[in-house]
């Protein structure tokens, strides 16, 4: 997993205006639960390129992310440099050691927490870190078949691939693993948080940005993910330049033809989970 958000960073922080334009519903409902502020300390888990980090300092509080890739923690570090950053793995990482403050008043999450081999026993480990009373706020994903952002376009390239990819179990670390509501109010108790709750979040996906169409947006997302890298490492080879270009194209196509009143925008839908540390 440190591998792939690795290898994925660089894409991620080119096209991180996108993402950010595309996620700005979700984002607003984390910030809206965890309502930062000043003499508040915030801890953000899978900070990436760190947009809650900078939402939550600009309405002063002070904060703390965690990634495992390097890349996404120098982009949060050049975006909010008032921000502490760490380097490291927050299911096993002592938190509070590796900052020198006081216990985590918040803790928050925008898609960064579906990825533990261990999912209890990083919520656990986190929750060490937070105060009597702290309460943790994240987004994940509902269900493949909700989300569209999974296949529209790239579908093209999976379909591609030679051997076709395997179903993941559904609870295996990745972007849906959190998709079952009850589960993960299950793994969250078994944590030691209380008072779990899941609030659905229905949203649409606008990849218009600037007054365009969407689709070299949603192409640039698709093409420097995990699904467009892994095509392109297999399928340049095979197809050289010219069929890999044709291939692209393809998907350029499709989005044209899925775009609803001229813009490429789709439905999102998200779990809000809160909970508390009990005091």
């Amino acid at each position: 997993m440190r591998q792939n958000w690795t290898d994925g960073a660089a894409g991620w922080v080119a096209n991180e205006a996108i993402l950010d334009a595309v996620f700005a519903p979700v984002t607003a409902a984390i910030l809206e639960q965890a309502a930062p502020v000043a003499g508040r300390r915030l801890l953000d888990v899978g900070c990436g390129t760190g947009t809650l980090l900078a939402k939550s300092a600009a309405a002063g509080a002070e904060v703390v992310g965690v990634d495992i890739s390097e890349g996404m923690a120098a982009a949060a570090r050049r975006r909010v440099p008032e921000a502490t950053v760490l380097i490291a793995d927050a299911q096993t990482e002592d938190l509070l050691a590796e900052t020198s403050g006081a216990p985590f008043d918040r803790v928050v999450s925008r898609f960064g927490v579906m990825f533990f081999e261990d999912p209890e026993a990083a919520f656990a480990n986190v929750r060490s870190a937070a105060a009597p009373g702290a309460r943790l706020v994240f987004a994940c994903w509902r269900s493949e078949e909700e989300n569209p952002i999974f296949s529209l376009g790239s579908q093209i390239l999976i379909d591609r691939l030679d051997p076709q990819p395997e179903p993941s179990a559904p609870d295996a670390p990745g972007p849906t693993a959190f998709a079952d509501a009850g589960r993960t109010a299950s793994m969250l108790a078994a944590a030691g948080w209380d008072s779990v709750k899941a609030d659905a979040l229905d949203f649409t996906c606008d990849y218009g940005i600037d007054g365009g169409d969407g689709v070299e947006e949603r192409l640039a997302t698709i093409l420097n993910g995990g699904t467009g890298r892994l095509a392109k490492e297999q399928l340049l080879p095979r197809l050289g330049e010219e069929g890999w270009e044709s291939l692209v194209d393809e998907v350029r196509a499709e989005l044209r033809r899925h775009r609803v009143e001229g813009v490429v925008r789709f439905p999102g839908a998200v779990w809000i989970v809160t909970a508390s540390n009990p005091a």
